[in-house]
C-alpha cells in the first residue's frame, strides 16, 4: 500500500518536469541564501525564506525560470544539471567571496576573473588552491560523462506544450517580480549593494548586476537641458564647456598629490577591539592639525577602483548599475574627461603611482584614457618589500612620489594608490614581533585578523609622516589629500563600526605652506573639487559643477547625473557635439628604460641599461626570454641567441602572473 501510494504520488507529480524544475529552483535558492548568510550558520536560507516569503518565492521562480528550459530538450537531465550547477556555483562564488570581502558576488566579478586568479595565493593556501582545481576536473569530467551516458528522453519532445509551459513560468515570475517592486518588496536601485543581497535575495540582486549596467538616460535629457544646467551652474556662459589649454607650463598653482590608502581606516572606531597602543599616532596628529573630516566612499571591504574612478572624475559610481566598475566598462573603451585631463589642460603634468600591478583593473589602459602623462606600477619600481601576505609595503611610495615630481618643470597632479593594507587577513599569528598588540577582540580568529591589520595600518602611518616630512622640504608649493578607499574585509558591521555607516573612512588635506584648517565631511566624488578649490583652481566640467552648486540643493544629485551620462553614454551635448579628449599617449613609469650596450661574455650576453627592475625582461621580436636581474643597470640572459639577432634585442616590463608585456625600450 505504502509502495503504491508513492508511486501515485510521482506518477502525478514529479513526473512533471515543471514540478521537478520547482523543487530543484526551491533546493538551490535554500542552499544559495544559506551560503550568503554566514552569520546565521546552517539556518540562514530557512529563516530569511520565513521572514520575507514572497521575496523568497520570487527568487525562486527565477531560478525555475532557467531551468524550465530543459523541458524543451531531450537531453533534459544534462541541461537541467548543468543549469542548476552554474546556480549552485553562483552560490558557491557568493559565499567563498563574503569571507574575504564585504561586497557580494556580481556579474562584474566575473569580467575581473584575470584579476582574481592573479592574486589567488593571497586569499587561498595550495592545497585550498589544489582542491579547487581538482574540484573543476571533477565537474567538466561528471558533465562530460552525464551528456555521453546520461538519460536521454526516447519519445518526441512536446514542445508546443513544454515551450507553453516555460512561457507561463517566465511569465509568472516577471510578473510577480513587477508587483513586488511596485510594492516595495523588491527594488531596481540598489544604495548598498550588500544590504540589497539580504534583503532581495542573491539570485534577483545577481542577475540587476548583469542586465543592469551603464548610466540609463535619465528623463529629461536633452540638449536644452544640458546648455541649461552648464550655464546656470556656472561652468560655461555659453552652454558649452570647451577646454582651453593653456601654452605655458603651469609654475605658479601647487603641486596636488592624492594618496588614497588601502582599507585605511581608524582603527579605534572598531569598538569592540582594543589595542596596546595607538596604530596611527601621525595620521590622527593630522586629523587634529589640518583640515579633515569623514570620507562617504562608493565601496565597503573591496572595490578600490571605484573609489578611484569617483575622486579622479567627480562622478558617483551610484549612477551606473550596480557592482559595476566603470574601469572595466565604459573607460577602458573610451576616453573621458577627469581631473587629470583638467589639469593638463591647465599647464600641470600628471602622474599615477600604484604599487601594484599594472594590468589589474585595466588601469593601463583607463589611466591612459583620462589623461595621465605618466603611470608608475610595481613593475617599473625595484626592491619593493612585502607584507606576511605578499602584497607590496607602502614606503616604497615616498621615492616614487619625489621621482615624478622632480620629472617636471611644470607643476604635478599625482594620484597615488597604496596596497600594502590588503586584505587577505590571517585567523592565525602571522607576525613574530608585532609593534601593536590587540587585547581584545570578539575571537581568538579576529584577534589575530585585526593584529595583522592595525600593524600594516601603523607601517602606514609610518610611511605617511616619512613622506610629509620629505614633501615639507620639497621648495614648491604641495597639497597632499590623504584617505582610505574603503574599510577593511573583516567581520565588521555597523553596531561594531563607529561612524555613520559601513561606507566612512576619514580624509585629510595636508600643505607644506600652511592651510587654514577647515573640516568638512564629503564623498569621494566631492573631494577632487574640494581639494582644488583649497588650491585656488578652478577648470574642468564637473570640477566646475562641484564648486558652484550646493551640494543640499534639489538638482545637485540629478543634474550631476545628467551630466554624467551625457559625456560617457549621450550625444556629448555638454561639449558641443564630440568628444574633445584623446588618449593621452601615456609613458609606462617615469624614469625611461634603456639599452646602453649589450655585450657576449663567453656564450652568455648581458644586457647593460638604465632603470632596470626585477620585472625586466629580455625580449626578441616580442618573444620574452629566461632573463635574470642582477641590478638596475644589468641583466643577464640565460637563452642561447642567434648572434645575427642579438642587436635586436629589447627589454620588456612584464606582468609577472602571465608573461604580458607591458611596455618595449625603443
Amino acid at each position: 500500500m505504502r509502495n503504491q501510494k508513492w508511486k501515485d504520488f510521482y506518477d502525478k507529480y514529479l513526473r512533471n518536469s515543471m514540478a521537478v524544475c520547482f523543487l530543484v529552483a526551491f533546493a538551490l535558492n535554500l542552499i544559495i541564501e544559506t551560503l550568503a548568510r554566514q552569520s546565521e550558520p546552517g539556518f540562514g536560507g530557512i529563516l530569511y525564506m520565513v521572514r520575507n516569503p514572497l521575496v523568497f518565492l520570487a527568487n525562486t521562480l527565477l531560478i525555475m525560470a532557467t531551468l524550465c528550459i530543459a523541458t524543451l530538450f531531450r537531453r533534459r537531465m544534462f541541461i537541467l544539471c548543468f543549469i542548476a550547477s552554474v546556480w549552485l556555483a553562483i552560490g558557491l562564488g557568493n559565499g567563498v567571496i563574503l569571507m574575504h570581502r564585504m561586497t557580494p558576488f556580481t556579474m562584474k566579478d566575473l569580467t575581473a576573473a584575470a584579476e582574481g586568479m592573479a592574486v589567488l595565493t593571497n586569499y587561498f593556501s595550495v592545497p585550498q588552491i589544489v582542491a579547487i582545481a581538482v574540484g573543476l576536473v571533477v565537474y567538466i569530467v561528471f558533465f562530460v560523462v552525464l551528456f555521453l551516458k546520461g538519460p536521454k528522453k526516447k519519445t518526441r519532445v512536446k514542445l508546443k506544450r513544454n515551450l507553453a509551459g516555460v512561457l507561463i513560468v517566465f511569465l509568472l515570475t516577471f510578473g510577480m517580480s513587477a508587483g513586488l517592486i511596485k510594492v516595495g518588496l523588491l527594488s531596481t536601485f540598489f544604495g548598498n549593494l550588500a544590504y540589497a543581497y539580504e534583503d532581495y535575495g542573491v539570485p534577483y540582486c545577481f542577475i540587476n548586476t548583469w542586465l543592469n549596467q551603464g548610466i540609463h538616460r535619465p528623463s529629461g535629457y536633452s540638449e536644452e537641458t544640458i546648455h541649461s544646467i552648464v550655464k546656470n551652474s556656472g561652468i560655461s556662459e555659453t552652454g558649452v564647456s570647451v577646454p582651453e589649454p593653456k601654452e605655458e607650463k603651469n609654475t605658479s598653482s601647487p603641486n596636488i598629490l592624492f594618496l588614497q590608502l588601502e582599507s585605511f581606516v581608524d582603527p579605534t572606531l572598531f569598538n569592540n577591539v582594543k589595542y596596546s597602543g595607538d596604530p596611527i599616532p601621525y595620521f590622527r596628529e593630522l586629523m587634529k592639525t589640518c583640515s579633515s573630516g569623514s570620507l562617504t566612499v562608493p565601496a565597503c571591504g573591496a572595490g578600490t577602483a571605484n573609489t578611484e574612478f569617483e575622486t579622479m572624475t567627480g562622478i558617483s559610481v551610484k549612477f551606473f548599475g550596480p557592482g559595476e566598475y566603470p574601469f572595466k566598462s565604459v573607460l577602458h573603451k573610451k576616453t573621458a574627461e577627469s581631473i587629470a585631463t583638467d589639469l593638463k589642460y591647465f599647464g600641470y603634468g600628471t602622474h599615477a603611482i600604484h604599487n601594484h600591478r599594472a594590468l589589474f583593473y585595466n588601469r593601463n589602459t583607463v589611466f591612459d584614457n583620462i589623461g595621465f602623462d605618466t603611470y608608475t606600477s610595481l613593475e617599473y619600481m625595484s626592491d619593493a618589500k612585502k607584507t606576511p601576505k605578499n602584497w607590496a609595503k607602502d614606503k616604497i611610495l615616498t621615492s616614487q612620489i619625489m621621482d615624478a615630481l622632480k620629472s617636471t618643470e611644470e607643476r604635478d597632479y599625482i594620484y597615488t594608490i597604496s596596497v600594502q593594507g590588503h586584505g587577505k587577513y590571517p585567523t592565525e599569528p602571522m607576525l613574530g614581533d608585532p609593534k601593536i598588540q590587540v587585547t581584545q577582540a570578539p575571537s581568538e580568529e579576529a584577534k589575530n585578523q585585526f593584529e595583522y591589520y592595525c600593524n600594516q595600518v601603523y607601517e602606514m602611518d609610518q610611511f605617511v609622516h616619512e613622506l610629509t616630512e620629505t614633501l615639507e622640504k620639497y621648495p614648491e608649493p604641495v597639497i597632499l589629500v590623504m584617505y582610505g578607499d574603503h574599510i577593511p574585509a573583516m567581520e565588521i558591521t555597523e553596531e561594531t563600526y563607529d561612524a555613520k555607516d559601513l561606507y566612512q573612512t576619514q580624509y585629510v588635506i595636508w600643505s607644506n605652506y600652511g592651510m587654514k584648517k577647515k573640516d568638512k565631511d564629503l564623498t569621494t566624488y566631492q573631494l577632487g573639487a574640494e581639494v582644488l578649490k583649497r588650491a585656488g583652481v578652478r577648470t574642468g566640467t564637473i570640477i566646475k559643477y562641484h564648486q558652484n552648486v550646493k551640494h543640499d540643493s534639489a538638482r545637485y544629485l540629478a543634474d550631476l547625473k545628467l551630466l554624467a551620462y551625457d559625456m560617457l553614454y549621450g550625444k556629448q551635448y555638454v561639449y558641443g557635439g564630440s568628444n574633445p579628449f584623446e588618449p593621452a599617449g601615456m609613458q609606462m613609469g617615469v624614469k625611461e628604460i634603456s639599452i646602453d650596450e649589450i655585450v657576449k661574455v663567453g656564450e652568455k650576453y648581458y644586457i647593460k641599461g638604465q632603470n632596470f627592475t626585477e620585472h625586466s625582461r629580455v625580449t626578441l621580436n616580442g618573444k620574452v626570454l629566461d632573463t635574470v636581474y642582477l641590478g638596475p643597470t644589468l641583466l643577464a640572459l640565460l637563452e642561447e641567441v642567434d648572434p645575427e639577432d642579438a642587436s635586436k634585442m629589447k627589454v620588456s616590463q612584464i606582468d609577472k602572473n602571465n608573461e604580458t608585456i607591458i611596455s618595449t625600450t625603443e
